[in-house]
């Protein structure tokens, strides 16, 4: 017997949320603006990932999950930025998981969720290489904004927090007695 997520009545409510009023194009687009902002913050921390993206530069890429997607080209930085509307994508990924709550539970094990990917073969490599190499050192840009001992501390309870997380969802369905 599958085991049911002590959360899954939230999955109707956030179908109940997204088939509802869409947001206006300009929040759309701000909040997509504003993603571009931090994966480039994030990319900027690892002058690797930049390097390796100089060589696709022009390259598109369209993420989609659900009915939200997100169209980013390439820039000659290495950077991200989005690309024009009626740009044809090299690339596209689609994340085949529909639920919400089903992503972040297997975010938490440590799991990818499953995606589709269609397009260029070098390109899926090197974004493959980003997900699987790039992170975002949150306990670095703390320090910047409250000091290095600070944020250790803040780092360090926040990856015990993860790590328990992690710990209940992993024993979850064997503490029920469902497997």
């Amino acid at each position: 017997m599958t085991p049911k997520s002590p959360f899954s009545f939230l999955d109707g409510l956030f179908e109940r949320v997204a088939g509802g009023p869409q947001p206006p194009e300009w929040l759309v687009h701000e909040v997509q603006h504003r993603a571009v902002l931090f994966l480039n913050h994030v990319l900027m921390q690892e002058p690797e990932a930049m390097e390796r993206l100089v060589d696709q530069t022009g390259r598109i890429a369209r993420v989609q999950w659900r009915a939200y997607s997100m169209t980013l080209q390439i820039t000659p930085a290495g950077l991200l930025d989005l690309a024009p509307a009626y740009a044809t994508p090299d690339l596209r990924i689609e994340v085949a998981d529909t639920s919400p709550f089903a992503i972040a539970q297997s975010a938490m094990r440590g799991d990818k969720p499953t995606i589709l990917i269609d397009g260029d073969v070098k390109f899926a490599s090197e974004i493959n290489w980003l997900v699987d190499n790039v992170r975002w050192d949150i306990e670095e840009d703390l320090a910047r904004v409250i000091g290095d001992a600070p944020a250790h501390a803040i780092g360090s309870v926040a990856q015990r927090v993860a790590q328990a997380l992690r710990g209940f969802v992993k024993a979850w369905p064997m503490s029920r007695g469902d497997v």
